[in-house]
């Protein structure tokens, strides 16, 4: 299988892209998301700074397109295993909306966890009271057979989901180039 070199980018692609460094989300209260984050998924804190703002200016707007007196209370940023990094925003804005969303929603998110045993990862959120979907189901036909998926959510409604493919997916034996996978990060 081919893999892609590690510095390579496309021709017309972004000049210089080695891959994702983070996700940013914004979360209701830093304290509850980094407790969630810790104790719950076993995620480990990095770095926090904060409080930013410009009472006076349009900082804010210019930098991050959000209303011009937001204020980012607190940043955080935590390593989850071999994934990349998660930023956690709590902002305060005049403006501020909590969006509920569904996957359905056109722009919605979910955050994609590897687990070695989706079972296990199924029995612990259950004994930690977390709310989890239909499953884990294993996916049998098609280019993903050999993955089983578990939807679960953070106190907050952010969508997680578990997945597993210990002996891979069907894809990667036609496949050229094979998707990242923490399982083995250096592919």
């Amino acid at each position: 299988m081919k893999y892609p070199a590690s510095a390579a980018t496309k021709a017309a692609g972004l000049p210089g892209l080695r891959g994702h460094d983070h996700t940013g989300l914004t979360v209701p209260d830093m304290k509850q998301a980094v407790d969630f984050f810790e104790n719950v998924l076993g995620c480990e804190v990095i770095m926090s700074f904060g409080p930013f703002a410009d009472d006076k200016g349009t900082f804010m707007t210019d930098l991050l397109g959000v209303d011009p007196k937001a204020e980012i209370k607190q940043i955080t940023q935590v390593r989850c295993g071999f994934g990349s990094n998660i930023e956690l925003f709590e902002y305060s804005a005049p403006d501020q909306r909590d969006l509920k969303q569904k996957n359905s929603d056109i722009g919605a998110f979910h955050i994609s966890l590897y687990v070695d045993d989706i079972d296990a990862a199924k029995a612990y959120l259950d004994s930690r009271n977390i709310e989890t979907r239909l499953g884990p189901l294993s996916i049998n036909d098609g280019p993903a057979a050999g993955q089983s998926i578990l939807y679960f959510q953070a106190p907050w409604g952010l969508q997680f989901e578990a997945i597993s493919y210990p002996k891979g997916m069907a894809y990667e034996k036609d496949s050229e180039t094979v998707l990242w996978s923490p399982k083995d990060p250096g592919k």
